[in-house]
């Protein structure tokens, strides 16, 4: 009897899902959970892997397909000649079915989903999109990352050497250039990921009152004190002090202050959280993604700043995970490492405030009667006007700005 492979349940909010590829075709002898599809979700990329031992007997939804969680994906046959009988096209005796009707795929595109090479769903991705055959790419890990990719597609082509048009003979004419009053389109289909972002940033400015109230923080003690201890920091840590460790520091004592930051609307009820697991925006190839510090309040400088680089990097190479992603009471997001001078970030619902920090710049402030040069940095605080008012918005981030141009207040009391 053949086997189904079917949706998996990825998560708690996650409805439904997008073929992303598949890494098998009809035919295919497969081996007990080895990957056979890759997954699409707006969260996370997944792979679901073989029931069992067996051939690819049929698929039922091509890449490229939305399908739900529980739907039945394809079938696995018990053995190689079930297998060969189940997979008969309609098109007459004997020809074998490739995937869904219509399907084509290169052999680059196949070579890029080839289960052979250990590769992160977004490597994939990024594979097929360039045009890369992921044999071919260096690799500086266990297994193949979207990073490796790009930096294959990077590589500069080999030089080759112009060969010389023998006499007598014309010289190949030159290829023809595009007009240049054509006016090229192109029509990309959104990631699951994408149009779940697009569809959640629309809900934020429909449901909330959404405010966002400025200031500007002289790092001048922050860099000061990074200069001092970077190195003993690096060699006991095995990590650099960084500029996010401090306001992840400085929002959570300022929550404390003003706990409706730190809050949820439920109904007509305000949901007051004791617990601070704060969302750090990273950059990922679909748009930002929110992983949450677990309990920040309870972290060191330099596991907050392990924490962070590791999002980063399961960010890059397409293995942050759903538990990455759940939850979250307060956000911060910077839009400064992209050269951001100043912005009003979004909330992310259900929280109701969010920190926008921004790029550190030298700029003339007076200090003492006198007009020095100062790095500056321009912060912002989105917050939801129904349970938050303007004042405690305010407060929350002057008192911010205090404890960052004080450090050393942070370390006394964290």
């Amino acid at each position: 009897m053949p086997v189904n492979i079917v949706v998996p349940e990825v998560g708690e909010s996650i409805v439904d899902a997008r073929v992303a590829k598949w890494l098998k075709k009809a035919g295919d002898a497969v081996a007990a959970g080895e990957p056979v599809v890759e997954l699409e979700t707006d969260k996370v990329d997944v792979e679901v892997a073989a029931p069992r031992a067996g051939v690819i007997a049929t698929i039922a939804h091509g890449d490229g397909a939305d399908v739900k969680i529980g739907d039945v994906l394809g079938t696995i046959g018990e053995s190689a000649e079930q297998g060969s009988a189940g997979v008969k096209s309609a098109g007459g005796p004997g020809e074998t079915s490739t995937g869904s009707p219509g399907e084509q795929r290169s052999p680059a595109a196949a070579s890029a989903g080839s289960p052979a090479v250990a590769a992160t769903p977004s490597a994939r991705k990024t594979a097929r999109e360039k045009d890369v055959e992921l044999a071919a790419v260096k690799v500086n890990g266990p297994r193949v990352t979207k990073a490796d990719v790009e930096r294959s597609v990077a590589a500069p082509a080999p030089v080759q050497t112009p060969v010389s048009t023998p006499a007598g003979q014309r010289a190949p004419k030159p290829t023809t250039l595009p007009n240049p009053t054509s006016r090229p389109e192109e029509r990309v289909r959104m990631s699951k990921r994408r149009a779940t972002i697009a569809r959640r940033l629309v809900e934020a400015q429909q449901t909330a009152a959404m405010l966002t109230t400025f200031n500007e923080v002289d790092m001048s003690a922050v860099m000061a004190l990074r200069e001092r201890r970077k190195e003993s920091f690096k060699t006991k840590h095995g990590v650099p002090l960084g500029i996010a460790s401090f306001f992840v520091k400085a929002a959570i004592a300022a929550l404390r202050e003003f706990p409706r930051l730190n809050a949820e609307i439920q109904g007509d009820e305000m949901v007051l959280k004791h617990y601070y697991d704060v969302g750090v925006a990273v950059g990922a190839a679909e748009g930002l993604v929110v992983p949450v510090l677990r309990d920040a309040d309870r972290l060191s400088f330099a596991e907050i700043e392990l924490g962070i680089r590791e999002f980063v990097k399961k960010a890059e190479g397409g293995t942050l995970t759903i538990e990455d992603l759940r939850g979250g009471t307060f956000s911060i997001t910077n839009g400064g490492v992209f050269g951001s001078l100043m912005s009003t970030p979004i909330l992310n619902p259900p929280q109701v405030g969010i920190l926008g920090l921004h790029a550190i710049k030298e700029r003339p402030v007076g200090v003492g009667g006198q007009v020095v040069l100062r790095p500056m940095m321009y912060t912002a605080l989105t917050y939801d006007h129904r349970i938050v008012d303007g004042s405690e918005a305010v407060r929350f981030l002057v008192r911010v700005k205090e404890l960052v141009e004080d450090p050393g207040v942070l370390l006394v009391e964290s």
